[in-house]
């Protein structure tokens, strides 16, 4: 039976792939040798070699200018290998190695965060989450701005200066919300003797003022103005008024249009003579009897009053406007109709 079964199997069965055989292995990058010599402070010279080793391709003994090499006897070798280093230059002299030790270190300093939040009731808790911490050590120097001396990381710098903002705004929240931080945002002006000038007051006499002089002047162009003109003026503001309920099209229908046309006087109107009052008098606009009397023309058309007694108490002027006027017209008829003649 066994025969068989190795019959069987060499010629009508196929052996699965292994694996190993379907995936080949990834080849390990090997490791580089480390290093087993002694570590010690390497002091490297950046400068380019002097002649007096370039020969030898040594390093002199004797050379005062030579980098000097402190510890092992072969770490002299290692010069060439320090400075083909990219990596960070620091080492670690002492301390436990192991990833137990950091762990345990991390826990402590997380565990000390949280105690000090807890003990100051919350006052962090509106921060960053994600915000780095800083460890204060209050035997550790500062610097006149607050920063700690010596070397820091990128991170405890970023940190540091995160904390110094936040506290700076803090400061000035809570001065401007004091009494005194609202005092100190307004300005404080002073006159010549040093007394305090409240501007607000200035401010609002100023205003008061200068609306007290837009009255006077309104008042002073209204005195400057007769009682026709102010008369009518308040006609035209009531026109205006009543123009806004008139339709757009006035007929011949339009009982006010014809009579405003009826009242209307014509100085040439021949038929004038023919009408007759009901024994009302004349009135001017402004109430007041008008003068029925004939008077000399003006420049303005000004009747004179009811009560005038008929005698000229003017130097002449109006008379002599009004022939040097006439005078000129009929210069200018006459020099035409000599154009025409000719």
């Amino acid at each position: 039976m066994s025969d068989l079964a190795a019959y069987l199997a060499k010629n009508y069965l196929t052996a699965d792939p292994s694996p190993a055989a379907s995936h080949p292995k990834k080849k390990r990058r090997k490791n580089a040798a480390v290093d087993t010599t002694p570590s010690g402070l390497i002091i490297a010279d950046d400068d380019p070699p002097s002649l007096s080793n370039t020969g030898g391709g040594g390093l002199d003994d004797d050379d005062e200018d030579g980098p000097s090499i402190v510890g092992a006897s072969g770490a002299r070798g290692r010069s060439g290998e320090f400075r083909r280093k990219k990596v960070s230059g620091w080492k670690t002299l002492s301390g436990d190695n192991t990833g137990e030790g950091e762990k345990a270190a991390a826990d402590a300093i997380l565990a000390g965060v949280i105690a000090e939040r807890r003990q100051r009731g919350g006052d962090d808790q509106d921060g960053d989450e994600d915000a780095p911490v800083v460890e204060e050590d209050p035997d550790a120097v500062r610097m006149e701005s607050g920063a700690l001396a010596g070397l820091q990381t990128a991170a405890q710098t970023a940190a540091m200066v995160a904390a110094q903002e936040k506290r700076k705004k803090k400061e000035a929240a809570a001065y401007k919300d004091s009494a005194l931080g609202e005092k100190a945002q307004e300005t404080i002006y002073r006159d010549a003797s040093g007394r305090i000038i409240n501007v607000a007051l200035k401010r609002a006499e100023a205003r008061r003022a200068e609306e007290e002089k837009k009255v006077a002047e309104e008042e002073a162009k209204q005195a400057l103005m007769g009682d026709v003109q102010r008369q009518e003026r308040e006609e035209r503001r009531q026109q205006m008024q009543e123009i806004k309920a008139m339709p757009l099209a006035r007929t011949a229908e339009d009982e006010e249009m014809n009579d405003a046309l009826k009242a209307q006087q014509r100085w040439n109107d021949p038929a004038a003579q023919f009408l007759s009052n009901s024994g009302e008098k004349a009135r001017s606009r402004s109430g007041k009897p008008l003068y029925q009397g004939g008077f000399a023309p003006n420049r303005y058309g000004i009747r004179p009053g009811h009560r005038w007694d008929g005698v000229d108490r003017g130097n002449g002027f109006e008379k002599d406007w009004f022939m040097a006027r006439n005078r000129k017209g009929r210069l200018e008829a006459l020099d035409y109709a000599w154009q025409m003649d000719e």
